[in-house]
């Protein structure tokens, strides 16, 4: 419960649907002698190609061609293997910021908790994206596409959590009418982190936004010389992937232990031996998504 859960699955099909075939701008040999000659190049064993990676990422322009075949299966399989890393970095990151990350200026009213848009406090998930272990000694044109992915997942992240806010949740029930003239921490009364919701929910949890802001953070260069846009497929895929792990995180996510005090003005005693919190607030400690 509260962790990311990557069916990875889902971005494999995501980029197969985009149909793309290597190599890039193939064109059967036609006419005389370009077309017999090249019919006549291929043994009959090189025309025995079944595919190894399953679900394919690329298809073979010519089927079946093993020569063909074997491309799409290895560029294919770099292309899975990015794609599986850098959903794992993301949930890596996301696991750090969980850690730390805290409802903060929320105020007490009675039983209702408010909090303004950016209650929500946390790091931003670039950094970690980039340093987990499995990627983080990626360099030349790996480190580029690495950087692209962790500076757009973190800023689409940083868009929705900016927005998250408390809207009057009752978590205090005890705060209704206690009796003393200080409520001491309480903890609330625990939800759903969707409970809490955020204008900005669909920067994260459709995939439009995600691959958008990757498109746009990747470098110029690569994308120039990337004349078939596989970078946009790869994008789609990890978007798609991630898009799905954050809806389901962010209903099983539980909010926990953010504890509210608050002064009690009406508590008189002994003609008003209890009364309702007015004007309190919370301590603004990490720990409330460490479940």
């Amino acid at each position: 419960m509260g962790m990311l859960n990557l069916v990875k699955i889902m971005g494999n099909m995501k980029f197969f649907s985009h149909n793309l075939k290597l190599p890039v701008d193939f064109k059967h040999p036609q006419g005389d002698p370009q077309g017999k000659q090249y019919g006549q190049a291929f043994k009959p064993a090189d025309k025995v190609a079944p595919p190894k990676l399953i679900p394919p990422w690329f298809m073979a322009a010519e089927l079946p061609n093993k020569y063909y075949q074997n491309a799409a299966d290895t560029i294919g399989g770099n292309m899975k293997d990015f794609h599986d890393t850098m959903v794992d970095a993301v949930k890596f990151s996301h696991t750090m910021w969980k850690l730390q990350a805290k409802f903060k200026d929320l105020k007490v009213m009675s039983v209702s908790a408010i909090g303004a848009p950016g209650c929500l406090d946390g790091p931003e998930l670039e950094s970690n994206i980039k340093n987990y272990p499995v990627c983080a000694a990626w360099s030349g044109n790996m480190a580029k596409h690495r950087d692209a992915v962790a500076k757009g997942v973190s800023k689409c992240f940083k868009n929705w959590q900016g927005k998250v806010m408390v809207p009057g949740l009752p978590w205090y029930p005890a705060f209704a009418a206690f009796p003393g003239p200080m409520a001491p921490p309480m903890p609330n009364i625990p939800v759903p982190l969707i409970a809490c919701v955020s204008a900005m929910m669909t920067e994260i949890t459709t995939p439009f936004s995600l691959k958008s802001e990757m498109d746009s953070a990747l470098d110029g260069g690569l994308k120039d010389k990337d004349k078939d846009k596989h970078y946009e497929a790869l994008h789609d895929a990890i978007a798609t992937t991630l898009s799905m792990a954050f809806l389901i995180w962010l209903s099983s996510q539980m909010v926990m232990l953010v504890l509210g005090k608050g002064p009690i003005p009406t508590f008189a005693p002994p003609y008003v031996p209890v009364g309702p919190v007015v004007g309190g607030d919370n301590i603004g400690a990490p720990g409330h998504l460490m479940t």
